[in-house]
This record gives C-alpha cells, sequence and structure tokens, in this order.
C-alpha cells in the first residue's frame, strides 16, 4: 500500500538552531532508557543511552559533549526526571466543534476557533491532530457549509504557519448523497489526510439501542421531540438509497493514494466485512468485543477513546477500551472528544498494568501513524525521524507537559515546579 504523500505544514518560527534534550527517560519503541536526544535541522540527529555516567552513542559514537561542540549554539532542555515521549498523533478528535460551537446556537468564527484550539493542543502533548469534522450529519456544526469552510480554512492556515501539524479526518455520513462529490473532491486534491465512513442512524452502531438517538439529539442538540422524529424519518428514507458501490469507489480511490480509510462504530463481525470492503484499515470504537476482536484479527486497526480509559467506562456504555487493550483487540488510542485525555490515558495504562508504557506510548505515537502511512517520519524516537518530542512530568501522578517541539521547533515550554 502507497504511504500518505503528507505535506508537512510550515511551522511557526522555523528552527535555526540545533537542540539538545537532555538527560529524561526516553521512551523509545520497546524500552524506556536514560538519554538525551540531539536534534540538527528539525530531525532527530542523534539518540544518547547513559550508562553508568557514560555515553552510548546510537549515531556515530558521538557523546553528548561531543555534540555540543560540534553544535556549540544548541538550545538545551533539561528533561531531568521526566520522560521523553515521541509527540502524540491523534486521529480522531472533533473538540474543535466544540471550539467553534460551545453551546447549540452559539457559532464563533472559525479563524478564532482553529486558532485558540491550536494553541492548546501542545500543552496536551499533541503533536499531530487529525481535525475531525463531519459531512453529512446534518445537526449543529456538522453542516455542510462549516465542514467545508473550515477544511479550507486548515488547508490555507497550513500554507503560512502553524504549531503543531493541522491534519484533516474526513467523517462522511454514508446517507448523505449529495456529500459524495464533495468527499470525491477532497480526496482528489488531497485536502483531506483520513476518512471514516459513518451511520449515525437510529437502531444501528453507536445508537443501536431504542431511543438512544433520540435522547442524544434532543439533549445535544436543543430540539424538540417532534423535531427528532423529523430528523429520525428522513434518515430511515436516506438511509435506504445509500450507494455501496459508490461508497467503495470511494474507499479504494482514497486508499490507493495513501488515505488511511476507518469503520465508525461496527457492532458486528458481518459489519466488519462490510467495513473492509469499502477499503477500512482502522475500525474506530466497535460496540463489542466480539466485533473488536474480529476486527483485529481481520488485520484492522482498532481505534479506541482515551476518554473510556481514564474514566474506566464508555460514556455510551459500550465497550470498555482498557478491557479491549488488555484483551489484545485494540492497538490505537485517540483523544476522541477530550484532548487532555490523551496522555493521561498512556499513563493510567502503564500505571495499572494493562500495558508496559513503551506499548502504552505507541498506541498514540507509531500505531496510528502506521496505520496513517506516516510512520517512516513520524511516531516514534528514532535517528532520521521528524523531532517531534514532548517532555512530560508528573504532579500529584497526573502527567503534565513542559516541552513541546515539533519538527526541531519549540512550540511550548512552561518552567513548572513537580
Amino acid at each position: 500500500m502507497k504511504k500518505q504523500n503528507l505535506t508537512i505544514p510550515a511551522l511557526m518560527d522555523r528552527p535555526s538552531q540545533p537542540m539538545l534534550v537532555l538527560n529524561g527517560q526516553l521512551v523509545l519503541r520497546d524500552r524506556v532508557v536514560q538519554g538525551s536526544v540531539g536534534i540538527v535541522d528539525g530531525r532527530i540527529h542523534s539518540i544518547f543511552e547513559h550508562e553508568g555516567g557514560a555515553d552510548k552513542g546510537e549515531s556515530e559514537g558521538q557523546s553528548v559533549a561531543r555534540f555540543l561542540e560540534t553544535y556549540s549554539e544548541a538550545v538545551v532542555i533539561d528533561a531531568a526526571e521526566k520522560y521523553v515521549l515521541p509527540g502524540l498523533i491523534d486521529i480522531h478528535c472533533d473538540a474543535i466543534e466544540k471550539e467553534v460551537q460551545p453551546r447549540p446556537g452559539t457559532l464563533f468564527p472559525l479563524e478564532l476557533a482553529l486558532l485558540e484550539f491550536e494553541r492548546k493542543l501542545p500543552l496536551h502533548g499533541i503533536t499531530t491532530m487529525y481535525h475531525s469534522l463531519s459531512l453529512g450529519v446534518g445537526l449543529s456544526l456538522r453542516g455542510d457549509h462549516l465542514l467545508t469552510g473550515m477544511v479550507e480554512l486548515i488547508g490555507k492556515y497550513n500554507e503560512r504557519r502553524s504549531m503543531i501539524r493541522n491534519l484533516i479526518h474526513l467523517r462522511f455520513e454514508v446517507s448523505h448523497h449529495a456529500g459524495l462529490p464533495v468527499v470525491e473532491r477532497y480526496i482528489q486534491e488531497g485536502a483531506i489526510q483520513y476518512l471514516s465512513f459513518m451511520d449515525h442512524s437510529p437502531g444501528y452502531g453507536q445508537y443501536r439501542k431504542p431511543g438512544s438517538f433520540e435522547r442524544y439529539v434532543m439533549k445535544n442538540q436543543g430540539v424538540t421531540m417532534d423535531e427528532v422524529k423529523m430528523i429520525v424519518d428522513e434518515l430511515a428514507e436516506r438511509r435506504k438509497a445509500v450507494d455501496s458501490d459508490r461508497l467503495r469507489r470511494l474507499g479504494l480511490l482514497a486508499s490507493e493514494i495513501g488515505i488511511g480509510v476507518a469503520s465508525h462504530d461496527d457492532d458486528t463481525p458481518e459489519q466488519v466485512d462490510r467495513s473492509i470492503g469499502l477499503g477500512a484499515n482502522v475500525s474506530e470504537f466497535p460496540i463489542t468485543m466480539e466485533t473488536a476482536k474480529y476486527a483485529a484479527g481481520r488485520g484492522m486497526s482498532v481505534c479506541v477513546g482515551a476518554p473510556n480509559i481514564v474514566r474506566g467506562v464508555s460514556h455510551d456504555g459500550n465497550l470498555s477500551a482498557s478491557e479491549a487493550i488488555r484483551e489484545g483487540a485494540a492497538n490505537i488510542i485517540c483523544s476522541d472528544y477530550h484532548p487532555s485525555s490523551l496522555l493521561s490515558a498512556i499513563f493510567k495504562l502503564a500505571e495499572e498494568g494493562t500495558a508496559d508504557l513503551p506499548l502504552a506510548v505507541r498506541m498514540a505515537s507509531l500505531h496510528p501513524a502506521q496505520a496513517m502511512r506516516i510512520d517512516d517520519r513520524l511516531g516514534s524516537i528514532e535517528q532520521g525521524k521528524s523531532a517531534d518530542l514532548i517532555v512530560v512530568g508528573r504532579y500529584e501522578g497526573i502527567p503534565w507537559v513542559s516541552d513541546t517541539i515539533v519538527g526541531g521547533t519549540r512550540v511550548y515550554g512552561a518552567a513548572v515546579r513537580y
């Protein structure tokens, strides 16, 4: 399969100096070691493992001292008593929608929402965000004009500057027939980097329990029961006319050019098979353990939500994310709707023994990078990869980010006592 032809967005304050992240607990692919990371030209140049006071350089035998001698102008970030992780890659987060519309009927300018939301992400350790934008749900912010406006805004914004890697996860409601040409155009133009197929119809997936769809819409959108009934009736009619062949062509087109494709809320093994038939390589939020295991057994990446891990329960009463990970039925975690939960979920998984720390970190960095086919550049602390790193301390057991580096640029730094 082709890898994404990912255009790395222009970063604010491009690096002009080398950098050294000094003396931290480096979380590598398969182990945690005391060491330092040297950064040159925005990439990981050297990894130094410190053993017994000596430096074991993994790049041409260099030592930290030799690195600083060679790059005397290097910026030094002290990571003593802190962890150094690869930057987190969040493939599903729709929190930007709440930034645009924090309450029903209260819309804020898209430009303001994007800038304010982006500023928060380095604090949470997220260096690559696949902003999840919905096309075809037809409720609240998820209207077509706001979706297309945000896609175009992020594209233009990335050409000028950015703090992190702002990418787009287009969530397409399969019954939204008028949106099919929009999705096809976005795929062909390279305007999106991830595509998922959704079916938010009553009786299916997340809303398979009777009345759950109606309750959700009334609570979150502020509509009446009569209005909900109209929405349900309209959805039922549109769903009858879903063109599976055209959806399949869209999924295969995306896959062929290296765009990750996902299903959403698979609730049976049969639905997993249908999703694979649409070109999906990721199953997001499977509803049951049986379904999650089946998807994993079919070779799909299985993505579960960090809020589910942190809270210890699904907000919809569905599959436990931690249990799925323990059973080997999930290998990616995303923030879903709560960005700060991603880093907390990593450390909770490790503390509870659900996964060791390197594995927990991989689930929010390397594994999503592999699913999105960008792991040759991002997702782990390895020589030659982009220097996307976060330095993490702990305060009363809670992980806190003190420094965030994206492409060799320090985009966030805070003098925090732990």
